[in-house]
């Protein structure tokens, strides 16, 4: 039975992803904050107090997942808080750094020995990142913290490769979550999505950059 690892997994897209793989057959570890009741209902195996602010957090997940080994870990946990030049915070801005950006590469490489070849690392990310894709402005802790998680992510792939780790790079479109005020598409729908793109993560799509729906987006 495959196995992987979503954080970010008590609601919206992780939640949605989280059903999806126990659908598929796989031993689901899902890693949050703080766990939700429609989280518990799937049978999953959960890990609560991830806190991706708090380094010490990344070792107690370690030690949960003594003796496993992944398929697939996929990075989804993460913080958006809207922002304008006037009224940007720079305290917010540098915790959207460290959660978005800084946290998931750390925890990658902490749990990199639990990923063997053929796996498969993930990280939902966001087109807000892209500084070719930027025409409206505004959003600057949002797109620094993504765009500084894509620079993280390439270079990952181009160090993995040796080891037979495909990265994905993946934004799920505008989704209907807490995170976006509730406008978007379905999180079902966007996780459907990302999964096929997962699914489709070879080594050489590796260090990409995918829309869920398949479109490659710029840098």
């Amino acid at each position: 039975m495959k196995q992987i690892l979503i954080t970010g997994a008590n609601r919206g897209i992780g939640l949605e992803l989280a059903n999806i793989y126990v659908e598929k057959g796989y031993t689901v570890y899902a890693a949050c904050r703080k766990s939700s009741e429609p989280l518990r209902r799937l049978g999953v195996k959960i890990f609560e107090g991830l806190d991706l602010t708090q380094s010490q957090s990344f070792e107690t997940l370690s030690g949960f997942l003594t003796g496993v080994k992944l398929d697939i870990f996929i990075n989804n946990a993460g913080i958006l808080i809207p922002d304008n030049l006037e009224s940007v915070d720079f305290t917010e801005l540098e915790t959207q750094i460290l959660v978005n950006a800084i946290g998931p590469i750390r925890l990658s490489r902490l749990l990199l020995p639990k990923l063997g070849p053929n796996s498969k690392l993930i990280f939902i990310t966001s087109r807000m990142g892209s500084i070719a894709d930027n025409t409206s402005g505004a959003y600057y802790g949002y797109r620094m913290s993504k765009a500084a998680l894509n620079a993280g992510a390439v270079s990952l792939a181009r160090d993995l490769s040796s080891k037979k780790i495909s990265v994905g790079i993946l934004h799920p479109g505008m989704v209907a979550t807490e995170m976006t005020g509730r406008q978007g598409i379905p999180p079902r729908n966007a996780a459907e999505g990302l999964f096929q793109q997962v699914e489709k993560l070879s080594p050489e799509r590796s260090g990409r950059f995918f829309h869920q729906n398949g479109e490659e987006l710029p840098w």
